[in-house]
This record gives structure tokens, sequence and C-alpha cells, in this order.
């Protein structure tokens, strides 16, 4: 349980996450992500980075249960606003390419790394969401923005509906769609072909086409999150979030 940094391959380094059941964060769950990818990028010896997760899931967002725990002072909302921002960051800002290895669901939280992404590779089995409405939250319409046109962001975000992983390759923004069992050889293949560029050449170009991004993810998403918090100083975020898990299953 926890995050893990492997080196299967020179160039390459992986980081897989793992908080079972659901892969759904705790506050420092989200912090020791941010802080793998922060290594993994400063590593000289890294020309790419693979982002994975094991068991159900890719990622399902932030834990719930913790925020409704939560104290008077709101520590956990505050600190879990603070990670997701942290990890969401520190792929984006990874000094080397990051390569999302996306399987089963990919949802709130999910769509932060994986929008932050390099590239994206994803099984069949793949879908793509932000449930943020119907768990009291907003957020991550920064990074849904980045792997689909504007109208088609805003009709998934006020639903809720999940998109799949053919539908986002048509759009251009998942690179491949491929057999679950062949997922982690699918992105360590185009990891090791981005490896094999110059190391030095690859981090200009990181930053470089960060660069020109037209839009400050990092910016973006914290202006989102104020209004996650406005939610629930109002009580309204409280109010959906105490009907989570009672209505339908979880992932």
């Amino acid at each position: 349980m926890g995050v893990s940094t492997t080196s299967p391959e020179k160039g390459i380094t992986v980081v897989e996450v793992g908080f079972p059941p659901v892969n759904a964060l705790p506050v420092q769950g989200w912090y020791a992500l941010a802080d793998a990818l922060r290594a993994a990028g400063r590593d000289p010896d890294t020309r790419c980075v693979v982002l994975a997760a094991a068991g159900r899931g890719f990622n399902a967002g932030v834990d719930i249960k913790e925020l409704q725990r939560d104290t008077p002072d709101r520590r956990a909302l505050i600190g879990v606003n603070r990670g997701c921002a942290e990890a969401f960051a520190a792929v984006y800002e990874c000094e080397v390419p990051v390569v999302a290895a996306v399987h089963g669901y990919c949802l709130g939280g999910g769509i932060g790394l994986a929008g932050n992404a390099d590239a994206i590779v994803a099984s069949d089995d793949a879908t793509f969401g932000l449930p943020e409405l119907d768990r009291g939250a907003l957020g991550a319409a920064t990074h849904l923005a980045r792997l689909v046109p504007q109208h088609l962001m805003r009709a998934l975000y006020y639903t809720s509906r999940t998109i799949t992983a053919a539908e986002l390759h048509a759009h251009g923004s998942v690179w491949r769609v491929v057999p679950r069992a062949g997922l982690q050889d699918a992105a360590r293949e185009l990891a090791r072909e981005i490896a094999r560029k110059d190391g030095h050449l690859l981090r200009l170009a990181k930053a470089a086409i960060n660069g020109i991004d037209p839009v400050d993810v990092r910016r973006s998403y914290r202006f989102e999150q104020g209004f996650t918090f406005e939610a629930s100083l109002s009580g309204a975020a409280d109010r959906v979030r105490d009907t989570f898990g009672k209505d339908k299953a979880t992932p």
C-alpha cells in the first residue's frame, strides 16, 4: 500500500500507486505521490516516467471517508486541496515526460493526474470522468479540458458522466488503447521510445512545451479549488457528500 518507485530498464522510472480498495488517496497519499514524481524527474538517469496504478482502477480521486471525518477547522479539506494540487503539479512539472498508464476507472483526481501527463496509454476497459458534483466537490475541469473539447468537457462535468478510452483516442488525447493485460508493456514501449532521446534535450523540450501551454494549469486548478472550499463553507458539499455510498455503489 502506498507509492512505490522502480527502474525496470535504463532511462525509465515507474511510479506506481496502490491504495486499496479503489485507489482513493488520503491526504498523505497525494503528497507521497508528488514527492515520488519530483524525485524521479530530478534523477539524471531518468528520461521518462511511467505513472501507473495497482488494483481495480487507476485512481478514484480523494478519500471521501477522510473528508466525512473532517474536523471543524476543515483540516482534511485543506490538506486534500493542497495535496491534490501538489500531485497534479508534480506530473506537469516533472522534469522529464510522464506517460500515464490508465486502467479501469480514472475519476476525479485521476483526471488531474492523467490530464497533466505528457501522454496517456489506456486499457480498453478504462473510463474517465469527473463525478465531482455527485461528491460535494468541484475541480479538475482544468485537466478534463486537456482531454476533450470545451463543450464536451462541460457536458461531462455537469452530468458526471464518464467517457471511454476509445472515445478519448478518437479525440487524440489517448495515444493508444490496448487490452488490459498489455497495458504496462504498451506504456513502457512508448516510454522506451522517448527514453532513447538525449536526456538533456528531453528536459529542455519538456520545459519548452510547458512554457508555451496556453493555460497555467497550476493557477487554473487552484482557482477551481476556491469554489470547492466555498461549497464546503456553505454546507452544500457536506450535504451531498453525506449521501456518498448510500444511493449507489462506489467503483
